[in-house]
């Protein structure tokens, strides 16, 4: 039986891919990343605000930029100390999830939401300033085509989203090239500035004790400090995409934690390395600020073309159009980060039930889909919302991250002081953590402080609407779970084992019943003798099929879906059990897969033949008032079966089980 149109099945083939199947060999391989293309599907992003982090705070520093040398050391040992503490977490929390779960189960659920909601909106930030920003780049050596510029920010967009849906591993691989060259190309540009103006790297020290000098006698060592803190906070952008690791962890080839922390490790180096190397170019080239006035030019941009003017023409201008073009490109990988460690965040609170369980469901491309699509959807909102306008998107994004930042340090020291009796190195620990929650909060304060009124709130508002949904998720979801316990009763008395000479379901028809379970629970037993007696009798044999569903739960390696499978065939021997020893027949079938309707279509053919007079059953909540709200958070999949079993001319019958709704 096809479950698909033959052309819509080769559209979807050709464009996200063909099915990959549980059984193909080396899955869980082909869909990992190694140390080199993690760094850079998840490290492109850290690395990307190269393209403006050192620009603006070198800016910021107005007439007194040698004191850029503060500015780049102070940087530098910050990306390092974040790194460390995000190792720390790494090693903590192996199945990934980052500042979700780091705050969930070190402070409280509750702080636990506001981290995972902050970091959704931001990932969904990274998405949208990334491809505005790239665009920007790449019409301003085009601006006579200006007018498509919006146009193109929503099909890169749209062709980042269907990227996603092919797969992790596949989207990185399209980005690697690209990745490279903006490395290669500037990392030469900053040793070439280091080779040809060596002579001023003398110079350097003395220029910045005569700016420290001059601007304390006019303001003192307060004046001073103030315009560091001013200039390193403007820079803070610098910083964001350094968590992106521990978020998506679960993505990582085997040994994840020792795979993370290689990764976090380059990603730190070379984010440092950068941030440094370019704020010490701009110094030896003594770049031209006032070349960037209206935003005409990047101080990336300004920097290439002073150090290849003594270049042969050609040369110097194909040097700097591939090094700007790579820059623009790097900004569209960095949206990268939001589509690699978004779902991941999002499947993971959908798993506590903050978020629609869906969330959580694969593809049959093994891809956490729907939050690859939640994340392209926001994202393509946000570029509506705001026209593309980078000026306004990094306001929205420089403070969310932050957020996610301070409570996941908070966790951390909380977590080593608890171990302190048991954890060796305890104290060196804590101190790289606590270093890192002041470092943090500072930054956080300073932003909320200086962007709030121009827009910060924005990002606040859209925060906090995204953690009140997730506590209205929460409640019905715990509204559902408190009216199914009557179920337990049922349950209670099935556990009881059976008198003897038990003729309970002596067969007395020559029919089959089919159930569709989902475990040995109080809903299955309610599906089971409510069918008997809408029937008024036995049947001559019980099928129970269960189904074991495959999400980001439990897709982590082979050992889990064997653990899953033994599960399913375990909860099945139950149900077979219960039947046999009050004298009926039953048998319980088991499979694994993404999704329930198109393993029960696969089982179908042998089911149908091997009981040809069957007639299936299925328990389905159906609640009081159905509202938008419970369509989202209930898949309805007894419905979808019934429907789906019609068109084979198969009767399904569905029992109901009513569930009031939350008042």
């Amino acid at each position: 039986m096809n479950r698909r149109n033959s052309v819509t099945k080769f559209v979807k083939d050709t464009v996200i891919g063909k099915e990959r199947q549980l059984t193909e060999h080396g899955l869980f391989h082909k869909l990992s990343l190694v140390t080199l293309l993690a760094w850079v599907g998840l490290g492109a992003d850290g690395l990307s605000s190269s393209c403006y982090g050192p620009e603006e705070a070198y800016k910021a520093l107005g007439h007194y930029t040698p004191l850029a040398v503060f500015i780049a050391g102070m940087s530098a040992l910050t990306v390092f100390i974040i790194a460390a503490s995000y190792s720390q977490i790494i090693g903590a929390f192996p199945s990934g999830g980052g500042g979700y779960v780091v705050a969930s189960r070190l402070l409280s659920p509750t702080l636990g939401v506001i981290s995972g909601s902050a970091l959704l909106i931001d990932y969904v930030l990274t998405i949208t300033v990334s491809v505005a920003s790239a665009m920007d780049f790449i019409f301003s050596m085009a601006p006579n085509w200006v007018q498509w510029k919006f146009i193109a920010e929503i099909a890169a967009l749209l062709f980042m989203t269907l990227l996603n849906l092919r797969g992790v591993r596949e989207s990185v691989m399209v980005l690697l090239p690209i990745f490279f060259i903006f490395l290669i190309t500037h990392t030469f540009a900053v040793l070439y500035a280091f080779f040809v103006h060596s002579s001023a790297v003398v110079s350097i020290g003395s220029n910045t004790l005569s700016s420290v000098h001059d601007l304390s006698t006019s303001v003192g060592l307060f004046g001073v400090l103030a315009l560091l803190i001013k200039a390193y906070s403007m820079g803070a952008g610098t910083y964001t995409g350094i968590e992106a690791v521990s978020n998506g962890l679960s993505i990582l080839r085997e040994p994840r934690v020792r795979t993370g922390r290689r990764t976090m490790l380059l990603m730190a180096l070379s984010l440092a390395g950068m941030v440094a190397g370019l704020l010490f170019a701009y110094l030896l080239v003594n770049v031209d600020v006032s070349q960037t006035a209206g935003g005409a030019k990047t101080l990336n941009a300004v920097l290439l073309e002073t150090l290849t003017k003594p270049w042969p023409s050609a040369l110097g201008t194909s040097f700097v159009f591939v090094a700007l073009v790579s820059s623009a490109a790097l900004l569209l990988i960095a949206a990268q980060a939001g589509f690699l460690g978004g779902p991941p965040v999002l499947a993971s609170m959908a798993l506590d039930r903050w978020m629609p369980s869906r969330f959580a469901a694969l593809s049959d491309r093994y891809v956490t889909i729907n939050g690859v699509l939640i994340m392209g959807g926001g994202a393509l909102f946000m570029l509506l919302f705001t026209h593309g306008s980078v000026g306004l998107l990094v306001v929205l994004y420089s403070i969310n991250v932050f957020i996610t930042f301070s409570l996941s340090q908070l966790g951390m020291v909380r977590h080593w002081w608890q171990c302190r009796q048991t954890e060796q190195g305890w104290r060196h620990r804590i101190a790289i953590n606590a270093v890192g929650l002041c470092l943090t909060s500072f930054i956080l304060v300073v932003m909320v402080v200086q962007k709030f009124g121009q827009g910060g709130w924005v990002t606040i508002l859209m925060t906090g609407a995204l953690v009140a949904f997730a506590f209205a998720v929460r409640k019905h979801y715990e509204h559902v779970r408190r009216q199914l316990k009557r179920m337990d009763l049922i349950l209670e008395a099935a556990l009881i084992p059976a008198q003897p000479g038990a003729k309970d379901f002596t067969p007395t028809s020559n029919r089959t019943a089919i159930f569709l379970v989902n475990g040995f629970n109080g809903l299955g037993l309610h599906t089971l003798f409510g069918a008997i007696r809408l029937f008024g009798g036995g049947f001559k044999r019980i099928v129970f099929v269960s189904i074991g569903v495959v999400d980001a739960g439990n897709f982590k390696g082979a050992d889990d879906l064997d653990r899953l499978h033994k599960h399913m065939k375990e909860e099945g021997q139950k149900y077979v059990d219960f039947i046999t020893t009050r004298g009926g027949q039953a048998e319980a079938i088991t499979a694994i897969g993404r999704d329930v309707l198109d393993e029960v279509e696969e089982i179908l053919p042998d089911l149908t033949e091997k009981y040809p007079n069957a007639v299936f059953f299925s328990g389905q909540l159906v609640f009081e008032h159905e509202t938008f709200i419970t369509r989202i958070l209930h898949n309805y999949t007894a419905f979808a079966l019934q429907r789906r079993l019609f068109l084979y001319g198969l009767p399904c019958a569905i029992v109901p089980m009513r569930v009031e709704n939350a008042t």
